[in-house]
């Protein structure tokens, strides 16, 4: 039986290491994907059963990435494996160069994913009655997947009703990504979907990207942040739970972590802070943080637990390379209690 389920696309990551994608002779590769890596930290930190739902094209390419998620202890079963016509005219798979960046220079993301299978999904392609039917839990999705295209938004709405319908809790991440809405309306329109699919979500996280006028035009500071959560959850009235990571930026290498949220039984809450964190690869941590808060809303520990596990994955998810979290639940449980970085023998 599986607990939690993801709708997004997986695509392959290629990472230079210290260098840049424009000098690199080599590259290691990771699989990554903003609703996909949410499930695998929920899988390989907290132990609970996970499955996404996605698409590939059927070539070796499209299997490099099922291994790295069957790797990550996730169940494939449910991917739409797509015919494969030698060159990726009719469907490819999405690739995705990543910089982590040093100092005064961020870190730097150059997708390639037009046209992949995961992007021309559509209504009737999955079904959820069946998906849902056999205990989950919990269904989570995000702008990223609804983004991709015309149907997927159309998809996401389709999966979320379907959830609903089913009892599962349903938890909404708006992860707005510029290049995916260029040519597409652009950030209003990203807001229009981000309202339409948020509608059907119980739990929202990044929920600060959806105050303000549109996606990325305004930044909050720290005694702003319960006003703006207080405006999305005026937006979504039937919203239980508004979470958001609060990140500042001195340098790539050094950031300034907290988490907030508010809930219709507790108000607001802030989460712990960790000041001067050091980073080694920033990208998946707000996935890390949606895992750990997801954890924590599932075990019953209360908004405020939650808030703490997500807050310690997504620090530690920043540790280590890939966009996937690589830390053990011992390591969240002691970072939640305060542990140092000394070394362990």
């Amino acid at each position: 039986m599986t607990d939690v389920v993801a709708l997004g696309e997986v695509m392959l990551r290629f990472d230079p290491g210290e260098g840049r994608i424009s000098t690199a002779r080599t590259f290691r590769v990771w699989e990554g994907g903003g609703e996909y890596n949410v499930v695998r930290g929920l899988r390989r930190c907290f132990g609970l059963r996970t499955a996404v739902v996605t698409a590939l094209a059927d070539n070796q390419v499209g299997r490099l990435v099922e291994d790295l998620i069957l790797q990550g202890g996730v169940d494939t079963s449910l991917i739409r494996w797509v015919p494969d016509d030698g060159i990726g005219r009719t469907a490819r798979n999405g690739l995705n160069f990543v910089e982590r960046g040093f100092g005064i220079r961020g870190a730097l993301g150059v997708s390639d994913r037009a046209h992949t299978a995961a992007s021309q999904l559509r209504t009737g392609d999955v079904d959820w009655d069946a998906v849902f039917a056999s205990g989950v839990r919990w269904f989570h999705t995000g702008g990223i997947f609804a983004g991709l295209s015309d149907t997927t938004a159309d998809v996401a709405e389709e999966a979320m009703t379907a959830a609903r319908r089913h009892g599962l809790t349903v938890s909404y991440d708006p992860n707005y990504r510029p290049s995916l809405w260029s040519d597409r309306g652009g950030p209003d329109r990203a807001r229009q979907v981000d309202l339409r699919l948020a509608r059907h979500a119980d739990v929202i996280v990044g929920a600060l990207g959806m105050a303000g006028r549109h996606p990325g035009a305004d930044r909050f500071g720290a005694d702003e942040v319960p006003d703006a959560l207080a405006s999305v959850a005026g937006l979504l009235p039937g919203a239980q739970v508004l979470a958001t990571t609060l990140r500042e930026v001195p340098s790539a290498g050094v950031n300034d972590w907290s988490s907030a949220a508010w809930s219709a039984d507790t108000g607001y809450v802030h989460g712990p802070s960790m000041p001067g964190l050091h980073v080694l690869d920033r990208i998946g941590s707000g996935d890390g943080f949606a895992a750990g808060l997801i954890h924590g809303l599932l075990a019953g520990a209360g908004l405020g637990r939650a808030l703490a596990y997500g807050t310690a994955l997504g620090a530690l998810t920043m540790t280590t390379p890939g966009d996937v979290a690589m830390a053990s639940l011992g390591e969240v449980e002691a970072l939640v209690a305060g542990a140092s970085a000394a070394v362990r023998r």
